[in-house]
């Protein structure tokens, strides 16, 4: 059990924790005010007409981009990392995966449909899928260009250089996988247009789990080596297993972990 406290508030009678609650407030207001502000103007975005006819395997066999809508107009891609061959995904993926069955009927009776993709095969997804005990929808993109084209897989070429188009910028590369979200909208006519995409901490607004720890004395509490999730988070289905998650998010058993070290060595 963490136990530690980087910083521990004064001890303070009711009267004077309430004049500083009130003070807090204020500024919550504020941020709560900006937040409303930005996502106005993410709203107000251009968008980019989808041109390339995607298609994907489900279990259901192939689907297109625009069926993935199904009858709605919305539809958020959720990008997990899960390359072929991995035979699990990412332990941060997982991590806001864990919040997505709970939201689904909300989101689905407000005209939003949301699908995970991941590049990795059909079979391996069910696997990892079944083990987790996840509803949601998980589509395979292996054999299209989609995840390409989303920043959100490299080529070997890519890797190659040492460098990767991601969030925007060119970045060191970590993994051949990277997460994120894209939203698009399908209009009356089926044609579909990009609308937004988020990466890095930009997705991490719908981590619930986070959202709850930013409430509370200890926060997130991560403090090292990453100074992220990769610190505390692990496969909901492993939290007693010991072991490490690496710079590309994939969880290392202890035993593969300390053979890997011995071999640096």
């Amino acid at each position: 059990m963490i136990t530690n406290l980087t910083e521990r508030p004064n001890v303070v009678s009711r009267a004077e924790w309430l004049s500083a609650r009130k003070e807090l407030l204020i500024k919550e207001k504020q941020l709560t005010r900006q937040r409303d502000e930005i996502d106005r103007q993410r709203r107000q975005l251009p968008w980019v007409k989808v041109e390339k006819n995607y298609i994907f395997d489900g279990p259901d066999g192939q689907r297109s981009l625009a069926d993935l809508f199904e009858h709605r107009s919305q539809l958020i891609v959720s990008h997990f990392m899960f390359g072929p061959g991995w035979k699990e995904g990412c332990v941060g993926c997982a991590f806001r995966s864990d919040h997505v069955d709970g939201a689904l009927a909300h989101l689905e009776h407000h005209d939003v449909s949301l699908v995970t993709i991941s590049r990795a095969p059909l079979d391996e997804i069910e696997a990892f899928k079944r083990r987790m005990g996840w509803r949601f929808r998980w589509l395979s993109s292996y054999g299209s260009d989609f995840n390409y084209d989303y920043h959100v897989s490299f080529s070997k070429e890519e890797a190659a250089t040492g460098k990767v188009y991601s969030n925007y910028e060119q970045r060191d590369f970590v993994s051949e996988e990277s997460a994120g979200l894209s939203v698009f909208y399908k209009d009356e006519n089926g044609e579909v247009f990009h609308t937004y995409s988020t990466h890095g901490r930009g997705d991490e607004m719908v981590d619930t789990t986070y959202m709850y720890l930013d409430l509370t004395p200890k926060g997130r509490n991560e403090n090292g080596p990453h100074y992220n999730l990769g610190d505390w988070v692990r496969h909901h289905d492993r939290y007693e297993v010991a072991g490490v998650v690496d710079a590309g998010g994939r969880f290392i058993p202890a035993q593969a972990a300390e053979s890997s070290c011995k071999c640096e060595e």
